[in-house]
């Protein structure tokens, strides 16, 4: 039995549960190998301060064979890294920063690669330029995964006319189908939640190249990273980090490791866990550090620093929302940032009611985690478990018991977070954090009320109106039964009504 143990790479583990990256199924597959490359394209240009311009294609090679690519006209990737980033699984710059990003894992890309290669053996194909003058290197890997490392099959530069960016092809095994889960939904709700960003769309059947233009010129403004606040740090974490530390005492360890700790908050630390601020923090002894952990959390320190998020925006919603929803009341909420774990989110809701939108349907939620859309996985997201537990008739809507409000509405709800709390690693749902959902359900509720608002004075509007009709229906009625009691002249009559009928004309004007 001894000799058959061996180590198990990451690789080899996600080959064989692949379901939990969402490659479970051959939809949803093509889904989020387009999903994962789009979120590293997004990161890439925002980080390097670039309006993203987005091609997407997709081509059907036979009835389950498809040809992905996406290209961004990004910074580009170092030549030595487009290895290990396309062909190595948990390889990124995200995971070890608390700042917030689309990608956290170092996952998604090379898994949709390894995906394609497991399914028809064809290499990931990568192209990028890092400037203009300089050469676009070409590449076709594969992933070895049973060491989890790259094995490049061509390196060469090739002619490519961009000045600078990137392109990544993927061969896969999939389906196409339009509808709720689809990549053309995908693409949509994408175009929605960032509308700085300009993408052409072109599918299987499509007639030419689907185009949604960005709707604002402004970038959104770059997240800071942050150092982790104490309230977010496990004791195994704090023992850690005090081993690894390069301060020479334990309260400068305190405030070089960690986010808004001061010299004094140090000194209460210390002085709460009996410890001596001169103390090494190298030789803390496990008991000690228990101490030192109880210590943190008695200790009343401020919330970590909101710079390391990025929300939309209410502004930014209003403008995605607007560009691709055919509704006729719009609003928008962006709640200040909160903490969960010590870890800083923000929750944002934008509404569209009225309009074209469906009158029957249950309302369109549209989630969020980072700018990202969330399709799978609703029933089990915290977003979706916040708006079942409001009582949306109460805001003018009606609502059968365990399902979403009914009426002609889309629901946009987005969480921005250094570090988006997923139920899997396939980032589909949210984990409900008791501060996250009352974040959720108070936005929820601000924008409920704005809409009972709008409602309301939509159905007064309704109501008069309906009146005026029948004011102006029984106007020469009206003139008939004056003439008779007052004995007034035909002349006269026809005046009298046509001023009626001016008087009710100028206060639906003036409405």
């Amino acid at each position: 039995m001894a000799t058959r143990q061996r180590e198990i790479s990451v690789s080899e583990f996600f080959t064989k549960n692949r379901h939990l990256l969402g490659f479970d199924n051959p939809q949803k597959a093509l889904l989020t190998a387009i999903k994962e490359a789009v979120d590293n394209s997004l990161d890439a240009c925002e980080e390097a301060g670039i309006l993203p311009t987005l091609r997407i294609n997709i081509r059907q090679l036979a009835e389950d064979r498809f040809r992905m690519a996406v290209e961004d006209n990004g910074p580009g990737i170092v030549k030595a890294q487009v290895p290990k980033i396309f062909g190595k699984l948990l390889y990124g710059s995200k995971f070890h920063t608390l700042k917030q990003a689309r990608g956290q894992q170092g996952i998604g890309i090379s898994a949709a690669g390894m995906y394609g290669l497991l399914t028809t053996g064809k290499s990931v194909v990568v192209i990028s330029r890092t400037g203009p003058g300089k050469p676009a290197h070409y590449y076709e890997i594969q992933i070895d995964t049973r060491k989890n490392t790259p094995q490049i099959i061509i390196d060469s530069v090739r002619e490519w006319d961009p000045p600078h960016g990137t392109r990544v092809e993927i061969e896969l095994v999939g389906t196409y189908k339009k509808g709720r889960h689809s990549v053309d939904d995908y693409v949509r709700q994408t175009a929605i939640a960032n509308p700085h960003c300009e993408i052409f769309y072109s599918f299987p059947g499509g007639d030419g190249v689907q185009h949604f233009p960005r709707a604002t010129e402004l970038l959104p403004p770059e997240p800071r990273e942050i150092k982790p606040h104490p309230y977010g740090v496990e004791l195994g974490a704090l023992i850690k980090m005090l081993k690894e530390t390069r301060a020479r005492n334990l309260a400068g360890a305190l405030q070089h490791d960690f986010s808004r700790v001061s010299s004094r908050v140090a000194l209460e630390i210390c002085q709460a866990a009996q410890l001596r601020p001169s103390a090494n923090p190298h030789s803390i002894a496990v008991n000690e550090a228990e101490r030192l952990y109880k210590a943190i959390n008695s200790v009343k320190i401020m919330s970590p620093p909101t710079g390391c998020l990025s929300p939309i925006g209410e502004e930014q919603i209003l403008s995605g929302m607007n560009k691709e929803i055919p509704a006729s009341f719009f609003t928008a909420i962006t709640r200040t940032p909160s903490v969960y774990r010590g870890n800083p989110f923000q929750v944002e809701v934008g509404m569209a009611y009225g309009g074209e939108l469906p009158a029957d349907d249950l309302v369109d939620l549209l989630r969020f985690a980072n700018r990202v859309p969330l399709q799978y996985q609703q029933s089990a997201c915290a977003i979706t478990k916040a708006v079942l537990s409001i009582d949306w008739r109460g805001y003018g809507l009606s609502m059968a018991k365990g399902a979403l409000p009914a009426g002609p509405m889309s629901l946009f709800v987005h969480i921005a977070s250094v570090w988006v709390p997923f139920t899997s690693e396939s980032k589909e749902a949210i984990a409900g954090y008791p501060e996250i959902m009352r974040e959720l359900r108070l936005a929820l509720q601000d924008c409920g009320r704005r809409l009972a608002v709008h409602i309301r004075a939509r159905r007064r509007e309704v109501e008069e109106e309906k009146k005026k009709s029948y004011i102006e229906r029984y106007i020469p009625h009206i003139g008939i039964a004056l003439r008779e009691i007052l004995g007034l002249s035909e002349k006269v009559e026809t005046e009298l009504v046509t001023t009626l009928r001016e008087v009710l004309e100028r206060s639906r004007t003036t409405k």
